[in-house]
């Protein structure tokens, strides 16, 4: 009986032991990667990969599988053509889709003088040179169809046309779809060319016969984003529109065409849909939006004629985000989601009650493994007496008894959700890990507030939202159980303008700042980055435009590299080296000022990087170097 005790005691000790083990950089980026591929064609099962990196081999894998969507063994498949639906054939079989790069610009030196095939020089007469992080090369990606018959003519549905689809730099399949009748290739592009394209957001949705060879714009009313068209299963057309030329992140709405006009469903609803899908009958809408610091599902009914449009239902309720919609099956939707401890899974959801059942299980022998934080919402007033909710993650254990040092994340965008989303690098999972606590504000500026919170940011960069982070920071350096000497503040982006702005305003707050591919300089910035729309909606215009009252104010008052004079905290600065949104003078700006002011600074650079860090092994070295600078100066 002794025996049988000291051997139960010591399994208890073991386990103790594994489940205080913590997440690293190691184990993050080995964790595996789920994505949905679709639905099975009888409505049964769902598919979905499954991607992972290998540390030791330096390599990835990938392998594809089959679960019932009430839940079971998952099985892996080899192909998935016999069980997919291929929305690239059209309803009839007929034809197929492709998209294929076409030269039609010329730019090198070989391009224009082929007597010199070794020159090297790329030549512009006009704007958008680069996009992200790549140079304008002359080519286009544009759509073809074909017969299915073997060895068929491919048609270029855009022939001599400078314009993309899918849209540059992140279009995909969702950009083109074939009409039920098989007679008609709906396409998204940006019908532009050079300075207007830089300056504008003005996509729209065409459509292209395939009987007369001839195209129409369906959507030449609307001035801003139109986008992911889709049909019902009775042969009505939705899709995302934004309504203001220049303005990225305006209010996202779905409008379907009713007797060839478009009608807004979410004209009056005060938020703004991410993605959607129509239900199998045809008859409502699912959407995806962010709201109250998390992501949710949605549900709008299609109205009939004489019939109010009625307000959008939530399905979804809880402290998670909502990612894709997969597919639906009557009564059930296949969806991905997260949170802040976890990566994203698989679940089913009952689209009456919107209870959840997780299919996929992807992750979970790493998280049985490790000990997981605490991640609570706080509600802080602002300056101006309105609620500012934040996201405060605990380290491990948390023990309130204790002093711990404490990160201010200041999120990116500027406009996108500080909702419960799991990043492969701003990991705040591993941030809490290696013994931080974080508070991530929903700052002015961000979705899932209203309109009117979501837009204040424009042209007041340095404004309320500056004064929303102190407030967060000030509130909970509060509590007895963060150490007010030990506060840092961090981002990217957006986020890393915050930290350089924040660097020469915060009197003494912070201690130590991580600024990733932030905005330092606006007239550098301007004269440098390529979608200009972005910048002349959210600072106001050019810095020469002595007459623009607001852009004057953005250069003259929110301008970071006009108060580096009262940089005082250790400061690292990460940059990628094709980061062409903010490009790389933003970096080196901020590092040589940093340098020859005497500040402790280190430059992090990325060379074949671009706003992000997409190397599996330069994401460790990014993570080590950002701790071991948390460890040094905080």
């Amino acid at each position: 009986m002794r025996k049988i005790t000291v051997c139960f005691i010591f399994f208890i000790y073991l386990f103790g032991l594994s489940a205080q083990n913590y997440m690293t950089p190691e184990t993050l980026v080995q964790l595996n990667k789920v994505g949905g591929l679709g639905m099975t064609k009888d409505g049964k099962n769902i598919i979905y990969k499954v991607s992972n990196y290998n540390l030791e081999t330096n390599s990835n894998s990938s392998k594809t599988y089959q679960i019932p969507i009430t839940g079971g063994a998952p099985l892996e498949l080899k192909e998935t053509k016999n069980f997919l639906k291929d929305a690239l054939i059209s309803p009839d079989g007929n034809f197929k889709i492709s998209a294929e790069n076409v030269k039609i610009n010329n730019v090198t030196g070989f391009d224009f003088y082929k007597d010199l095939p070794k020159s090297n020089v790329q030549i512009y007469d006009d704007l958008n040179y680069r996009h992200w992080d790549t140079w304008e090369d002359g080519s286009f990606s544009h759509v073809f169809y074909e017969s299915t018959v073997i060895g068929s003519e491919k048609i270029d549905i855009m022939p001599n046309e400078p314009f993309d689809c899918p849209q540059q730099p992140f279009g995909g399949s969702e950009d083109f779809v074939w009409s039920p009748d098989s007679k008609n290739i709906l396409y998204v592009t940006k019908k532009l060319y050079g300075k207007a394209y830089a300056v504008s957001t003005n996509t729209d949705i065409y459509e292209y016969s395939i009987e007369t060879k001839t195209t129409k714009n369906l959507t030449a009313y609307n001035k801003g984003y139109d986008t992911n068209p889709a049909f019902s299963s009775k042969g009505q057309l939705a899709w995302l529109q934004m309504e203001r030329d220049g303005y990225e992140s305006d209010k996202n709405d779905i409008v379907i065409m009713v007797n060839n006009a478009p009608l807004n469903l979410t004209k009056s609803w005060d938020g703004t849909v991410n993605s959607f899908l129509w239900d199998e009958k045809g008859e409502k809408i699912y959407f995806v939006a962010p709201i109250l610091g998390t992501v949710q599902l949605f549900e709008i009914k299609i109205p009939k004629l004489s019939t109010k449009i009625l307000a959008p239902k939530q399905i979804t309720n809880g402290q998670f985000d909502i990612g894709d919609i997969v597919g639906q099956s009557k009564n059930t939707l296949i969806v991905t989601r997260k949170d802040m401890n976890h990566a994203s899974e698989i679940y089913s959801v009952n689209s009456a009650t919107g209870e959840m059942n997780q299919l996929t299980h992807a992750n979970n022998e790493t998280y049985n493994s490790i000990t997981l934080s605490k991640v609570e919402k706080r509600i802080t007033k602002t300056t101006d007496g309105k609620d500012l909710l934040s996201w405060v993650i605990y380290p491990p254990n948390f023990d309130p008894s204790k002093k711990y040092p404490t990160i201010l994340y200041c999120q990116g965008g500027p406009q996108s959700q500080v909702s419960q989303f799991y990043s492969f690098r701003w990991n705040f999972q591993l941030m809490a890990a290696n013994g931080y606590i974080i508070i991530a504000p929903n700052r002015r500026g961000l979705p899932g507030f209203g309109v009117e919170w979501n837009e204040q940011i424009s042209k007041d960069y340095g404004g309320q939202n500056m004064q929303d982070y102190v407030a967060a920071i000030d509130d909970i350096a509060k509590e007895p159980y963060v150490d007010k000497d030990r506060l840092g503040a961090i981002g990217a982006s957006y986020g890393g303008y915050s930290v350089f702005y924040l660097a020469g305003i915060h009197e003494g707050r912070f201690k130590s700042f991580i600024s990733h591919d932030g905005i330092f300089n606006w007239r550098s910035m301007y004269g440098t980055t390529e979608e200009l729309f972005f910048v002349n909606w959210d600072i106001g215009g050019a810095y020469w435009d002595k007459k623009n009252e607001a852009a004057q104010k953005s250069y003259a008052e929110f301008n970071p590299v006009d108060y580096v004079g009262k940089w005082t905290a250790p400061m690292l600065i990460i940059q990628g080296g094709k980061d062409f949104r903010v490009p790389i003078g933003q970096g080196l700006e901020a590092f040589q000022a940093a340098q020859l002011q005497g500040i402790k600074s280190k430059l992090l650079y990325f060379p074949e990087e671009n706003h992000w860090i997409l190397d599996n092994q330069n994401s460790i070295v990014w993570q080590r170097e950002f701790f071991k600078w948390l460890k040094e100066t905080l």
